[in-house]
C-alpha cells in the first residue's frame, strides 16, 4: 500500500538513496556493501563550489565482510562524491575502527562511540547503522534458520526471528499462526 495522496502541491527538491548488498563468499564470509548517494534537482551551490542538478553531493560507500556469527573481520570505506574534496574523502581508514564488533552485539552504541562527530564521517556512520538488520536479512533461511524444527537441536529453539518485531512477539497472532508451539498465550 503506498503513502496517501500529498495534501499539499510539491516539487521534489532533494534525494537520498541507499542501497544494501550482501555477497556470500567462496571462503565462507561474507561481503555487506552499502552505498548512499544525496542529490538535488537544482544546482547545488556549496563552499566547495556549485554542483550541477543531478550531480551527487555524497557518493559513498562502505563495506564490512563478516563471518557467519556477525562478527565484522574487515571494513572499507570510500567517498565518490563529497561536499569539500580533499577533506570529507580522507575519512575512510577510520572505518577500519568497525573490525572486531559483532553486529548483534552492541553494534549501535559501539559505532556511535568510534566513528560519531568529528572521529568519522557523519553520512558513513548512519549508513553504517542498517548493517546489523541488512545482515540478518542475508542470513535468514541461508545461515540463521527461520523455519520451525530446521535447525540440528531438534526443534529445542524457537526459529531465530521470533521475539525480534512487533509482529512476531511470543504472545501475538502471527507467532500463534506460523509458529504455534512457541506460542506464549497474553497475560490478562
Amino acid at each position: 500500500m503506498p503513502l496517501s495522496v500529498p495534501t499539499s502541491p510539491r516539487a521534489l527538491s532533494h534525494t537520498r538513496s541507499i542501497e544494501v548488498q550482501a555477497f556470500q563468499r567462496e571462503d565462507g564470509l561474507w561481503d555487506i556493501d552499502t552505498h548512499i548517494t544525496d542529490t538535488k534537482t537544482r544546482v547545488a551551490d556549496l563552499a566547495s563550489g556549485a554542483r550541477p542538478a543531478g550531480s551527487p553531493i555524497h557518493d559513498l560507500w562502505l563495506r564490512i565482510t563478516i563471518d557467519t556469527h556477525l562478527n565484522i573481520v574487515d571494513a572499507e570505506a570510500v567517498s565518490d562524491a563529497v561536499p569539500y574534496p580533499g577533506y570529507c574523502n580522507t575519512i575512510g581508514p577510520a572505518y577500519k575502527k568497525l573490525i572486531g564488533l559483532n553486529l548483534l552485539r552492541s553494534f549501535r552504541r559501539e559505532l556511535k562511540s568510534r566513528l560519531s562527530g568529528t572521529e568519522g564521517c557523519t553520512h558513513l556512520t548512519e549508513l553504517a547503522g542498517v548493517l546489523p538488520t541488512a545482515a540478518i536479512q542475508a542470513f535468514a533461511g541461508d545461515v540463521l534458520p527461520t523455519r520451525d524444527g530446521a535447525t540440528e537441536d531438534d526443534g529445542a529453539h524457537p526459529p531465530f526471528q521470533i521475539d525480534r518485531c512487533h509482529a512476531l512477539r511470543r504472545d501475538g497472532t502471527a507467532v500463534e499462526k506460523y509458529y504455534p508451539r512457541w506460542f506464549l498465550t497474553p497475560k490478562t
